[in-house]
């Protein structure tokens, strides 16, 4: 039974109008999930049912999402992320500072920890250099984002699982689909993007004595702290290379495991698994929500009638995938809500419109980034703390990161044309 795409649009709505107003993200969707099925005309009982079947959709992603946690956490709490960020920063110097900060946050989100807390990581660094050096806090930020941007669609970060996943794809190979896009993004976003910034809201200069450099030499080498995620990236990577399949599930936790050895913190194994599932808890259970509207979403006809909207012509079809992802990012305010409820609704009919599995899945990703940062979400709020930026500044950044998710999801969509 085919329901009304009014139906799934309200229920949609209904979600986004109760993320605003602070209830529960989770909920939100549920709710609007429910709401949208009755609408529809599903009736309660197939409603719940087709709830139920969206979230058992993405079942498997949402275990893979967790073991992800222990290399996430292992790169948090052992000071290796820290370490990355200085390292990069130090080598290419303030003069190239926007670089430094771009790439820093680029590769953290790479090899696996989640946007904002990379941000988070960086933001003291970047602070200490803008007062150093008077810069703009925008663009300092902006440079923080555009860079996790970059990376976030090149990594084993939730986003990128539950796409792969939703497709059929492999992981590594939907991460090696966006390296080219997420290149071209960075320098975008460094030498074209934060350039026409009007050079505003500078932090106060101060010296190198006074802005609090704490000086701290117990971070692990870089090398030391790089060796996890290239382990995992590595075996990830054998597949496509070598035809021998290692899953996520087993790849990442290894990284971190290699993670722990290499930075010598047997101490703070358990604090850093902790910590890395605490925070993938968060987005599996957020993942539950998003799966049951995905589940309607997907029973609807809003896929019809987006497809009638921007043409059912070989365009239309290519378009479909970057411009799915771009709506429901914007729609929850999350990349890994965008992605996850882009490619389980429309994934099927990409698939069935000739885009292979990978390219379906890179190109969601790609748009998953161009309104993923909307004030009813967590990461407008907590990157705009990491640099204490109020709200109405905060609010002032968007229509450049937007910018910058759009060119990842045009240069993700031309590099599918083109190869």
């Amino acid at each position: 039974m085919i329901m009304s795409a009014v139906g799934a649009l309200v229920g949609l709505a209904l979600s986004i109008v109760l993320i605003v107003r602070k209830l529960s993200p989770v909920y939100s969707l549920l709710l609007g999930a429910l709401v949208g099925g009755l609408l529809g005309g599903l009736g309660i009982e197939a409603t719940a049912t087709t709830m139920v079947s969206g979230v058992k959709d993405i079942t498997p992603a949402i275990v893979r999402i967790l073991a992800a946690g222990v290399l996430s956490g292992v790169l948090i709490k052992s000071g290796a992320a820290e370490s990355i960020s200085h390292t990069i920063v130090s080598k290419l110097g303030q003069k190239h500072i926007y670089l430094a900060l771009a790439l820093s946050v680029m590769i953290l989100t790479t090899v696996g920890v989640f946007i904002d807390v990379a941000v988070i990581t960086v933001a003291p660094v970047a602070i200490m250099i803008g007062r150093r050096l008077g810069a703009s806090r925008f663009k300092i930020l902006l440079a923080m984002i555009g860079g996790g941007k970059c990376g976030n669609i090149i990594s084993p970060n939730p986003n990128t699982i539950i796409a792969a996943e939703n497709m059929g794809a492999e992981l590594s190979s939907v991460m090696f689909a966006g390296v080219v896009p997420a290149i071209i993004g960075l320098i975008v976003t460094v030498y074209l993007i934060i350039p026409l910034m009007p050079n505003s809201d500078l932090y106060t200069p101060v010296s190198a004595s006074e802005d609090g450099e704490s000086g701290n030499t117990s971070r692990p080498s870089f090398w030391a702290s790089i060796a996890g995620p290239l382990v995992a990236i590595v075996l990830l990577a054998l597949r496509p290379l070598a035809g021998i399949a290692i899953d996520p599930l087993i790849a990442l936790p290894v990284g971190g495991i290699v993670g722990i050895a290499t930075t010598r913190t047997w101490n703070k194994a358990r604090e850093s698994i902790g910590f890395g599932l605490e925070k993938m808890s968060v987005v599996a259970v957020l993942l539950v929500g998003t799966g049951a509207i995905a589940g309607i979403i997907k029973a609807s006809s809003l896929t019809d009638m987006l497809i009638s909207l921007i043409g059912s012509g070989e365009g239309g079809r290519v378009l479909l995938a970057p411009l799915a992802g771009a709506i429901m990012s914007g729609a929850t305010a999350s990349t890994t809500a965008g992605a996850t409820v882009a490619s389980a609704s429309f994934g099927q009919t990409i698939l069935a419109a000739g885009i292979p599995a990978v390219w379906g899945a890179a190109m969601i990703n790609a748009g998953a980034t161009v309104l993923d940062h909307l004030p009813h979400g967590s990461f407008f709020h907590a990157t705009g703390g990491s640099v204490e930026m109020t709200i109405k500044q905060r609010l002032r950044l968007i229509p450049y990161e937007s910018l910058v998710g759009l060119v990842l999801a045009v240069c993700s969509t031309l590099a599918y044309i083109i190869i």
